[in-house]
């Protein structure tokens, strides 16, 4: 019974995905009220609670970068604990160095906590792109799609937008993902790998609305 339930959740979150010839609308933070800020994450800010794995700031390709490096059952976890967001645009390039069980990164919006948030992951081991909510460190995929690995050793780019309940998640600057949840209304940002997954993150961008 559970297996066939498992099926069901996820044929309904695969109905989420965005076809090529899609014209959805993309979601814009257009208030006049947004802020921003960026992070290369090559530098220490003292602002990051890192909850789970060990992230060290490194060297590659010649500049400095944020590496997870160390296996953490389920996954590791780092929550930027400076603004809150309400809508959010965030941006993260990523880059999947190796992992036998995995070899995924991620972003996080919307989080309460370390053990509550939205995610947006891709993993060079498996061929879907995925959002979830994380409650209570429980996670439950809601939207999926298929997609090509993304390759091991090569940069790539992860985008979220969360305006209200409506949800969009771009791959490599392509939209693939289009959902509306209403779990997490607002939050701070963050990044994420899961199991054995040895992962380099640089170039964090996020604008949205101040959460009052």
């Amino acid at each position: 019974m559970k297996t066939v339930l498992s099926m069901v959740l996820l044929l309904a979150a695969s109905s989420c995905e965005i076809g090529a010839a899609s014209d959805v609308q993309r979601l814009a933070i257009t208030s006049p009220e947004r802020d921003s800020m960026k992070d290369d994450l090559g530098k220490e800010n003292p602002k990051w609670k890192f909850i789970a794995g060990q992230w060290t700031r490194r060297p590659s390709g010649g500049r400095p970068v944020l590496a997870q490096v160390a296996e953490t059952q389920p996954w590791a976890v780092a929550i930027l604990e400076d603004q809150k967001f309400d809508d959010v645009d965030a941006t993260v390039r990523f880059r999947p160095v190796s992992g036998k069980e995995d070899a995924s990164g991620g972003v996080i919006v919307r989080a309460k906590d370390g053990r509550n948030y939205l995610l947006v992951r891709a993993n060079a081991l498996e061929n879907n792109f995925r959002l979830y909510t994380i409650v209570n460190g429980k996670r439950s995929t809601i939207a999926s799609a298929r997609v090509t690995e993304p390759k091991l050793g090569e940069w790539h780019r992860i985008r979220v937008v969360a305006k209200g309940p409506k949800i969009q998640a771009y791959l490599d600057d392509a939209l693939l993902l289009d959902h509306e949840d209403k779990t997490f209304t607002g939050g701070w940002v963050g990044l994420w790998t899961k199991a054995d997954s040895v992962t380099e993150f640089a170039d964090l961008e996020v604008t949205g609305t101040l959460t009052k």
